[in-house]
């Protein structure tokens, strides 16, 4: 007999629909269900989103009938494997909480039709049901809710225009630039120059800036500490030697930039009214100019930048060192050095680009821009800090400087055989800001007196000026720096919106954080970029974005700051922008600070947490391009608040947003950030798009580049009908959505999700599905080794192993030689070097001594060292047998040549004097004399060995 709950298990799936439903629905609930899910549209999300390529597939397997079977389970996918192979697959749904189900049967039902975003008060995602101990992936079994193969359904017949008309953006006009150039044949803005630079190469600095500046420390004048200053825009610092990639901030990888731009060149394309690269570099040739001295006058706040954040947020500006030229005379009594540079330039540069500014250039030095103090307390003791080190270069240097370095660099960074000596007084041609392409020296090299003059600093004797000076005398306090009221940032009025962040602007902090970061999660979308300066790693096959690109600059006329397009730059562009990789990516979730220090969260608790995420593949769909409310130019996609993207966003929340409003993050690694841009209570469906309530921070979206500045409102237009058309046509070729990558990355499907160091470096990679992590960085994939265990059969033979720091260490071990050599070091390697070199010479020099003697008359030295490496050979060979024939009994060799020497010898010397008689009697005298003299040195022979072995004899 049978128990009432064995006799349910018998029953299968039809009797696990009945589950938790009265008796008398049990007999019609399959019927039921499966006509309400015929008449269900297809548009809804969730476990039933459809792939965009799988029609095929799903045709193919069912013979043209239905797309569902196995009791209406998806025909892929988890949650079909789930049903089908696993036995215990109905008791686990009969565990989940009947609040979830209820929330599964609502979200079916309701679907995603509707514009307006659900009314849910408290979802199953809220803080309160993490707090009991369990993380979010503990709540969803095997992400029941997040099994989503696909997205964006509820817009597919959408097109980009009405697209954008939803989202409420405008695709129709665009920004024009604020000023023109007043010359009608100028058509293109450009940012390229001629000036000074002030570039050093500091420890916490980019290893590869340049030394070309002796006589100002830069590094004493900026907050690389973040003492005083709260944020800044993405470059950060751009004097006091850049910054490193591993950076806690996350700015920008760039070399220092620092200069002063004396000309400006403007465009490069002489198409549009610029100056070719190979015209400045001719005309500038023909220029003759003395070193020109600067002179630091002060650092000062204000201008540029102001808050695009928020209208009541901190404010925000530019932080510039003003500069002077000294004007000398050392060429004229009547004009001063720099004067007559000026009118040399512009007569040699007379007929050139119509792009090309009338006059000079105000000198100063752009140190960083969009910059926000934490107070203006803190504003007025940086600029008090700085200006003191200004002050003292003033009292070591009163009559300006030459500006230059003993070093050696080469331009444009990187080129090889191509080192010169720096020198002092050099003009640079800056192609674009970060990129010196060509020095010009000075008419002259400085005197013995300037020399000890410009090289105070770098030769030590700056110490007694710094401990001289201890007040700056001068005003430094401009309308901007002491006009100002007080003020001090209020970081409780952060709010998750701040997550839409303008990029060229300094980010407003949540409490507790003291560091801005530029750390974050996101979809990488490079592909290969035109620029063979730069690698470029291709991330997927799916788009090309060079497509919204306008490299011929039809539509655009420049862009408001040194970036140009940030999906791949040219090199040679002619606006002379920054000439970068391709950094196209989707931000998903900003993390902020990687110093934990300063309340942030270290990259390796990044990584733990992240792992340990089961979020779906990632599908992503393009929807529009348009130009926001900052100029940027932005290609939007889809905010599908049901997709595995929202599901991710939403995960991220929970477990590394910032406690707000009586939300709190959990998560099993129990590692957490203050300086995250985003909240714990924050979800996909508070964000952007008709589908969110435009609160929160998810909104996918790609930046195309940053200030765009067109050239009308009709080229406006038309470059955005241009560029939507190419969305519309990627929307018809993927309407449900694409999970991107290539056979080499993310090959298994696509859709992976990457953490990113800063918009230039992508470091670690995370599969969708648990399916596995690794390190991609520097345009090179490895899988991190981090444990020698455990391990698959078979060593480090198997495949399997070979990331294993053991299999590793096998396969990579150096030679015993190299080993060596390295262990030496740089002053053992140059010893050894030379000690070789040393018996080198010593050699060559004893040959050239002994052939110099030696060598017979017409002997050429080659021929002299084979007869002479012959004629030793020889002798070596009968000095062996000599010593062979020594060896043994001395003693009875002395009998034997006592005996019998004096007998043989005389014998056999009588023997050949009677045959040399007889055979030459027909010969003449002259060949008698001569045997009688051979016979005479013949004789004399004998009689000396005898005398030697009487010798020996006396001895014994």
């Amino acid at each position: 007999m049978l128990s009432s709950f064995e006799r349910r298990r018998r029953c299968g799936r039809k009797k696990r629909q009945t589950f938790h439903t009265t008796p008398a629905m049990i007999s019609l609930s399959s019927a039921a269900l499966i006509l309400i899910g015929q008449l269900q549209p297809q548009h809804q999300m969730g476990v039933y989103a459809r792939l965009a390529d799988r029609s095929r597939i799903i045709h193919a397997r069912t013979n043209g009938a239905s797309r569902r079977d196995k009791n209406n389970l998806p025909i892929e996918g988890a949650a079909y494997w789930l049903g089908v192979n696993s036995p215990d697959y109905l008791e686990e749904q009969k565990r989940v909480p009947q609040s979830t189900r209820a929330l599964k049967k609502n979200s079916d039902s309701t679907g995603s039709g509707s514009s307006t975003p659900q009314t849910v008060s408290k979802d199953i995602f809220s803080s309160n049901q993490l707090n009991d101990g369990s993380s979010f992936t503990d709540n969803f079994h095997h992400r029941n809710l997040g099994q989503l193969s696909g997205c964006c359904q509820t817009y597919k017949s959408y097109s980009a225009a009405d697209l954008c008309e939803l989202y409420g953006q405008d695709c129709q006009s665009g920004d024009q630039p604020s000023h023109d150039s007043g010359d009608g044949e100028c058509s293109q803005e450009g940012l390229s120059f001629i000036g000074i630079s002030f570039s050093v190469n500091t420890a916490k600095g980019n290893p590869y800036s340049y030394q070309l500046n002796d006589q100002f420390p830069m590094e004493n004048i900026i907050d690389r500490n973040y003492d005083y200053v709260m944020s800044m825009d993405e470059d950060g610092w751009l004097v006091g030697g850049g910054y490193k990639s591993f950076d806690y901030s996350g700015k920008m990888p760039y070399i220092d930039s620092s200069h002063t731009e004396l000309v400006r060149i403007g465009s490069m394309d002489a198409n549009k009214g610029g100056t070719s690269i190979e015209e400045v570099y001719s005309r500038m040739s023909e220029i003759s100019f003395s070193p020109i001295s600067v002179y630091p006058t002060k650092v000062e706040g204000g201008g540029g930048h102001h808050s695009g954040d928020n209208d009541e947020g901190t404010p925000s500006s530019d932080v510039t060192l003003k500069m002077n030229v000294v004007e000398t005379y050392t060429q004229s009594g009547n004009y001063g050095d720099y004067e007559t540079f000026l009118q040399n330039f512009f007569n040699s540069f007379s007929g050139a680009g119509s792009c090309m500014d009338d006059d000079d250039t105000d000198p100063h030095v752009s140190m960083s821009r969009g910059v926000k103090f934490k107070s203006s307390g803190a504003k007025y003791n940086y600029l008090m800090s700085a200006n003191l080190e200004v002050a003292v270069w003033q009292a070591m240097y009163p009559k300006g400087v030459v500006i230059g370095s003993n070093g050696y660099a080469s331009f444009p960074a990187g080129s090889r055989n191509n080192k010169q000596y720096v020198g002092y007084g050099n003009l640079y041609f800056f192609f674009d800001r970060a990129n010196i392409t060509k020095a010009f020296r000075a008419n002259r090299d400085l005197s013995n007196s300037e020399k000890s003059y410009a090289t105070l600093y770098s030769d030590g004797y700056a110490a007694g000026y710094y401990k001289s000076v201890t007040t700056v005398d001068f005003d430094w306090q401009g309308s901007h720096d002491g006009g100002d009221d007080d003020w001090e940032h209020n970081p409780y009025a952060w709010n998750a919106k701040m997550a839409m962040h303008d990029m060229t602007d300094g980010w407003d902090l949540p409490p507790n954080c003291n560091q801005e970061g530029e750390t974050f999660f996101g979809i990488p979308l490079s592909t290969k970029s035109d620029s063979n300066v730069l690698a470029t790693s291709i991330f997927q096959n799916q788009f090309d974005f060079a497509r919204l690109m306008d490299n011929n600059y039809t539509y655009v006329k420049g862009f408001g700051t040194n970036h140009g397009w940030l999906v791949g730059e040219q090199i040679g562009n002619g606006v002379g922008s920054i000439v970068d990789k391709d950094t196209a990516h989707i931000p998903l979730f900003y993390t902020g600070t990687t110093n934990e220090d300063q309340g942030g969260i270290s990259l390796s608790n990044l990584i733990k947490v992240a792992r340990k995420i089961d979020f779906g593949t990632l599908y992503i769909k393009p929807a529009f391009v348009f130009q926001d409310d900052n100029g940027h130019l932005k290609l939007q996609f889809e905010a599908d608040t049901s997709s595995a993207l929202a599901y991710l966003y939403d995960s991220l929340c929970k477990e590394l947003g910032i406690a707000w409003n009586y939300d709190t993050p959990y998560n099993k690694a129990g590692v957490y950030t203050n300086c995250a841009m985003h909240a714990a209570g924050d979800r996909a469906k508070y964000g952007c798009g008709p589908d969110g309530s435009g609160s929160g921070g998810f909104c996918p979206q790609m930046t195309i580049a940053y200030s765009v500045k067109f050239a009308s409102e009709n080229a406006a237009a038309a470059y955005f009908e241009m560029a939507n058309n190419y969305v519309d046509y990627w929307r018809s070729l993927y309407p449900s959505g694409v999970a991107v990558g290539t056979n080499d990355f993310c090959q298994d499907g696509g859709g992976c999700l990457a953490l990113f160091l800063n918009r230039y470096d992508a470091f670690y990679v995370f599969a969708p599905n648990k399916g596995g992590s690794w390190v991609e960085y520097g345009g090179a994939s490895l899988a991190p080794t981090i444990s020698p265990a455990p391990t698959a059969k078979g060593g480090c033979d198997n495949p399997a192993n070979m990331y294993l720091d053991k299999c590793m260490m096998k396969k990579r071990r150096p030679k015993a030689k190299a080993v060596v050599w390295d262990s030496l070091g740089t002053v053992g390697q140059f010893s050894l070097f030379l000690l070789i070199f040393m018996s080198a010479t010593l050699s060559v020099s004893i040959f050239l001594a002994r052939a110099r003697k030696k060598r017979r008359p017409g002997e050429s030295y080659i021929d002299f060292f084979i007869r002479d490496a012959t004629k030793r050979r020889k002798g070596k060979k009968s000095k062996k047998k000599r010593k062979k024939r020594v060896k043994g009994n001395l003693d009875l060799e002395k009998a034997m040549l006592e005996d019998g020497e004096k007998d043989s010898r005389s014998s056999r010397s009588r023997s050949k004097s009677k045959s040399k008689s007889s055979s030459s009697r027909s010969k003449s005298r002259e060949r008698s004399s001569s045997r009688s003299r051979s016979h005479s040195k013949n004789t004399k022979s004998p009689s000396r060995r005898r005398s030697k072995s009487k010798t020996r004899k006396q001895l014994v």
